[in-house]
């Protein structure tokens, strides 16, 4: 039993789920969510990947349920949305494992798309206490009358950045307006930028607000409880990237490394040079059908694919114990989506190592990442792979970034918030 979690106020039988899993002390997100949580107030809690953001809404919805807000089997009482397929099958795992010794164990049911809808409506019945869903994919089964919400007491949103942005607008506000008032919110992510914060007090009553270091604001030295992410930054010609990436495989001695790589044919067509020099690689992206993504996650984290090349569906919510290397074969889009990225390394408490590829024509960029992390990345070069082409002169004013300054879909959303 763990007298830390005692002390924030959790039920014993969650003590005892806790310790059972291996979690003795409560993490500094832990610490500070768990008290306000469990007092049924609502949350913005931001902090770095790898935290234990998971766990600390799972106890908190667990023990609101476990404390008396079930009011009849079968009801949904919370609803836990998360905007990747693989995420969703994550928190459904950790609720479970945390439940399944308490009295009266809560139904918890984890629904989300790239499968068949059959089998989720017949899990469906008789009810879940619990749902973990993917936006798209609980509005489908909610049309075929799979499940109400008309009973939720408590909404969690994981990775809530992600889900108030535009690309899930329209559902997110389809779903909330299906929940009944009051009830609970609980948003966590390991980043809120302002205007996702003011987005997200639209929905929630007088939130508290908790923001720990992440590596996007702070440096291992200085945060004790920001991940240890060793960056790296390599200058290389955008056309030598795949045959540098082969020699760093070659000579770095990785056990593991996730790429990222900007689209679903890069992903593809980078994985089959690999395998041409003997390299264990896959690719996976949203093309995939969802059994050939579980196939290669499970490969990936098992040891027998020595590099997955990701689109950014792998940059949110994936837990990847023991990763060691991330790599940016292609920069992202924006600094927020750089600190989720390299956050699948360190994580709990663990070390890890980011390294990206910086081109003539991505430095500008790579400029503006580091601007907004607060870190510099020293530049280095890897004899052989020196690059040719020199880097064009930043021009003020000529943006062209993502981040730069609100996106097309911030300012879309905004005019919609506004009623223009």
């Amino acid at each position: 039993m763990s007298e830390g979690f005692a002390a924030l106020g959790l039920s014993q039988a969650l003590q005892h789920a806790a310790a059972r899993c291996g979690w003795d002390v409560p993490t500094p997100i832990q610490r500070a969510a768990l008290p306000p949580a469990l007092q049924g107030r609502d949350l913005i809690a931001c902090a770095h990947t790898g935290s234990g953001k998971t766990a600390a809404y799972a106890l908190a919805l667990l023990q609101q349920l476990e404390g008396g807000v079930r009011a009849a089997a079968g009801l949904t009482r919370a609803l836990v949305l998360v905007p990747t397929r693989e995420l969703a099958v994550q928190a459904g795992e950790v609720i479970r494992a945390l439940a399944r010794d308490l009295a009266g164990r809560p139904r918890v049911v984890t629904v989300h798309g790239g499968v068949s809808i059959n089998p989720q409506m017949l899990g469906l019945r008789g009810g879940a206490e619990v749902v973990v869903a993917t936006p798209g994919r609980l509005l489908d089964l909610i049309e075929r009358r799979a499940l109400r919400l008309d009973a939720v007491a408590l909404l969690v949103l994981d990775e809530a950045d992600r889900l108030l942005d535009a690309g899930f607008a329209d559902e997110l506000d389809r779903i909330t307006r299906l929940l009944p008032m009051p009830r609970q919110g609980l948003f966590f992510s390991a980043t809120f930028p302002d205007a996702v914060v003011r987005l997200a007090t639209d929905v929630l009553r007088d939130p508290v607000r908790i923001a720990l270091p992440t590596p996007a604001a702070s440096d291992a030295s200085d945060a004790s409880d920001a991940p240890a992410i060793v960056q790296r930054a390599i200058e290389v010609d955008a056309a030598q990237r795949t045959r540098l990436l082969g020699h760093l495989l070659a000579t770095e001695g990785w056990a593991r490394v996730l790429v990222f790589v900007a689209t679903r044919h890069a992903s593809e067509q980078v994985a089959e040079a690999l395998r041409r020099i003997g390299v264990s690689a896959a690719a996976f992206h949203g093309d995939l059908a969802q059994g050939a993504r579980t196939r290669v996650l499970a490969d990936f984290a098992g040891g027998a694919l020595r590099v997955m090349l990701a689109t950014d569906i792998a940059a949110r919510g994936l837990h990847l114990p023991g990763l060691p290397v991330v790599l940016n074969f292609d920069l992202p889009r924006s600094a927020t989506d750089h600190v989720h990225r390299i956050g699948r390394t360190a994580r709990a408490g663990a070390e890890g190592l980011a390294v990206s590829f910086v081109s003539a024509g991505t430095e500008a960029h790579f400029r503006l990442i580091e601007t907004r992390q607060g870190r510099r990345v020293p530049r280095e070069r890897i004899a052989g792979f020196e690059p040719r082409e020199a880097a064009a002169p930043t021009v003020p004013g000529s943006g062209g970034i993502k981040g730069r300054g609100r996106s097309k879909k911030d300012r879309l959303r905004e005019a919609a918030l506004r009623g223009d």
